[in-house]
């Protein structure tokens, strides 16, 4: 399980930074992987408003962050915390930008009607902190959230907000910090903490163990915490397996393959369904183990492609309630 933090404070150890790492530090805790995201040291290029996103699925900048690294860790993460200071009533402006360019995800839901397989369990989260003692101090930028973490597919699950923190070490001083946080996070994890954790593993994991992931994600993603690798993996997602899987509606958009030694560094699986990676596939200690002899479709017509797929949501359906008893 990975839970993501968006940092949009261009002051690198103040305030904001204090409460995120606050936060993460709490959910690490409890033996969940974090990852933080620097936004403003990002190359984020404004959102154009061009509508490209629309039409095609994809935002028409290509040559910055979002496509090659953030994308792929929005649909990663089962949790993303957005952490940012207030700026005029709503977040930074190197946040904010990140925000709107999440209209391309926007976008493969409401108007390319895909799904993706983890949209009904990603959960999200605000952090935000401002100078003054406003009412509606944070009342723009609560908003925001809830419509930014609808695009990336995140349920709204709540927010952190402090007011009166202006000067170095208000939020390191502050009497409920601690408790706060802790309470927060662990509601925050609960629901998806004891899920079972399944390695699929394939060769490339570009197809086979992709499809496999997404479909338990899918069906079971509120008990199974999935993780694929690929004993030699490519270095993109095959687009045949893409193409077949959006003929069901699944999106597999900026879905990184990755070997089967990162998919399980900081995790240990309590099964691992091999799927033709031979000697290459690990041995966990404590994991069980199964393989199902699905052949690889990769190279093969589209139409292959289709029957792999449909055989591996069968054998989803079908084997993975038993092991997730």
């Amino acid at each position: 399980m990975l839970a993501l933090g968006l940092f949009g404070s261009p002051r690198k150890k103040g305030n904001t930074s204090f409460l995120l790492n606050a936060f993460l530090d709490e959910i690490s805790k409890q033996g969940i992987q974090t990852q933080t995201i620097d936004v403003c040291e990002m190359k984020i290029e404004p959102c154009r408003g061009c509508g490209y996103c629309e039409k095609h699925g994809y935002c028409v900048i290509d040559d910055d962050d979002m496509r090659p690294v953030i994308y792929p860790l929005l649909r990663k993460a089962d949790i993303i915390i957005a952490a940012t200071p207030i700026f005029f009533y709503s977040a930074t402006a190197q946040l904010k930008a990140l925000i709107d360019r999440s209209q391309a995800l926007w976008a493969r839901r409401y108007k390319c009607n895909l799904l993706d397989p983890f949209s009904k369990y990603r959960r999200g989260f605000l952090l935000a902190l401002g100078a003054t003692k406003g009412k509606n101090l944070f009342d723009g930028v609560q908003l925001t959230a809830k419509y930014f973490f609808d695009a990336v597919n995140a349920s709204y699950e709540g927010s952190l907000t402090y007011r009166h923190i202006e000067n170095s070490g208000d939020m390191k001083a502050h009497p409920t910090l601690h408790e706060d946080v802790k309470n927060a996070a662990s509601q925050l994890i609960d629901p998806l903490h004891n899920r079972k954790r399944i390695l699929f593993a394939c060769v490339g994991n570009t197809c086979r163990s992709q499809m496999s992931g997404a479909f338990a994600q899918l069906l079971f993603g509120d008990k199974v915490d999935v993780i694929t690798g690929g004993s030699r993996p490519e270095k993109e997602i095959n687009p045949v397996m893409e193409e077949v899987m959006q003929e069901k509606g699944i999106d597999m958009a900026f879905r990184k393959p990755q070997s089967i030694n990162d998919a399980i560094e900081k995790t240990s699986p309590d099964w691992i369904i091999t799927m033709g990676c031979g000697d290459q596939c690990p041995y966990v200690p404590g994991a069980k183990m199964e393989d199902w002899a699905i052949p690889d479709p990769a190279g093969k017509p589209i139409e292959f492609m289709r029957q792999i797929r449909d055989e591996i949501e069968q054998k989803v359906r079908t084997l993975i309630p038993d092991k997730i008893k």
